[in-house]
């Protein structure tokens, strides 16, 4: 396939506008797309975990002609896989040895190599899964999108509920103004799962099967510990997003299609306190929307490590462990799991039918998209980086909230400038500094 081909060119015919009232993206239309019968060329970043399924997903479409793990034991199961794969351990070299040979990357690693692996492989011009929360900080979502609308590529998230009919009959509904004017959103998780508001671990050598220094990527330097690879990595500032980034991506999904919740203009966090290296074990955050020509302003609180909307809100019934509450002043739609789809109005009518396009699969949207199809509901320019910012703003408060059970300070928001008002210490959270070797800005 010659590099021209490689590197094709998409035309975006319509850009979705979630807060426009209506919530499906219109196509990105291929210049120079692949046939329907020709193989898409997949490099895959990080195969173990959620890698493993987004690495099967890319081999049932095409050939997955490159893998790529830190950890020599994940990438020797791969290599069982996909036994014609080249083999590399720093997504870096996979991408410059591969560049005229890959299509397109998925990347599935801990969250903050999202950005550096996805903007690399885009700026080379190959189409980009991304596991959820798309990126480690805001800053690196606005640019994901931008290089993506920039470079005309077909892009999908991994919060892989956006595909469930029952999440988009909701948001349908929701727009439909179904239990009325809408001014609370109360979502709850049951993260974290992992240990989260303690010191860092022991330092120690790492195991000989680990390459630490790729594992660290982007990263600031810091000795390896048990509490990090493979999954703990979630409740550390320097890697992960805490319950919030873990989890809101598909939590706050369906009132986000629904209720166009971007752009927030503040937002407040109270927590069980943190020392500015690893998350809370539990917080509460309000955000505060403001009013849209297709609804009146909204107030959303997130509740995780245990904490709970108050009980009256729920009409006598007792939530789960995990769930979305969404009050009008007609009614309320309840989601007792963590992906909308499955929903209750109490209070107000009944369901009824709504127009809502279906899908044909998550990641095969994406791969349609690669030859030709319709944008893929959660693409980064227009969706998913939308969400991943108001996600990620809620971290901001969180840092802004060290003390035990001490409302933080109130974090005012400037989305066009991507600035937090008179709060200069949320800085490094918006925007990050890459170690050297590792590229942000081009």
């Amino acid at each position: 396939m010659s590099n021209q081909v490689h590197r094709r060119r998409f035309m975006q015919t319509t850009a979705a506008t979630i807060g426009a009232g209506y919530f499906a993206a219109a196509g990105l239309q291929a210049q120079e797309s692949k046939s329907p019968n020709e193989k898409i060329r997949f490099g895959c970043i990080g195969i173990g975990g959620k890698g493993s399924s987004d690495s099967d997903d890319a081999g049932r479409r095409g050939d997955v002609v490159a893998i790529c793990d830190v950890d020599e034991n994940t990438l020797r199961g791969g290599a069982n896989r996909f036994k014609s794969a080249k083999q590399y351990h720093d997504f870096r070299k996979m991408l410059e040895e591969n560049a005229k040979n890959i299509d397109a990357v998925t990347v599935s690693t801990p969250d903050h190599t999202h950005a550096p692996a996805a903007l690399m492989a885009m700026r080379m011009g190959m189409h980009c899964f991304c596991q959820k929360p798309m990126t480690h900080t805001i800053y690196e979502a606005r640019l994901m999108g931008n290089i993506a609308r920039e470079k005309k590529l077909a892009t999908q998230m991994g919060n892989q509920g956006t595909a469930e009919s029952g999440l988009r009959h909701a948001a349908a509904l929701l727009k439909k103004g179904i239990i009325g004017k809408v001014n609370e959103v109360h979502i709850w998780t049951n993260r974290p799962i992992w240990p989260q508001g303690g010191e860092r671990p022991k330092a120690k050598e790492p195991p000989a099967h680990v390459h630490w220094d790729e594992w660290l990527g982007p990263a600031k330097e810091r000795p390896y510990g048990d509490g990090y690879h493979t999954f703990a990595w979630r409740g550390w500032w320097d890697f992960g997003t805490g319950a919030l980034g873990d989890m809101a991506c598909h939590t706050v999904n369906m009132p986000f299609m629904g209720l166009g919740l971007r752009d927030p203009k503040s937002v407040q966090a109270t927590t069980s306190g943190h020392n500015g290296d690893s998350y809370p074990k539990w917080s509460i955050i309000n955000f505060e929307f403001g009013e849209t020509d297709a609804r009146p302003a909204v107030n959303f609180t997130w509740y995780d490590g245990g904490k709970r909307p108050p009980k009256e809100l729920f009409d006598g019934r007792d939530p789960k462990g995990s769930g979305c509450l969404i009050v009008g002043d007609k009614g309320k739609i309840y989601s007792p799991d963590d992906y909308g789809a499955d929903f209750t109005i109490f209070g107000g009518p009944e369901k009824e039918a709504a127009d809502y396009p279906k899908s044909p699969g998550h990641f095969e949207e994406w791969t349609r998209a690669i030859k030709g199809g319709e944008t893929p509901m959660s693409n980064f320019p227009d969706y998913a980086g939308p969400l991943t910012e108001t996600i990620l703003l809620g971290n901001l408060a969180v840092w802004a909230a060290p003390e035990k059970e001490t409302p933080g300070k109130k974090i005012e928001w400037d989305a066009k400038e991507l600035k937090a008002k008179d709060a200069p210490e949320v800085a490094h959270i918006i925007k990050p500094e890459y170690r050297k070797g590792y590229t942000l800005d081009a």
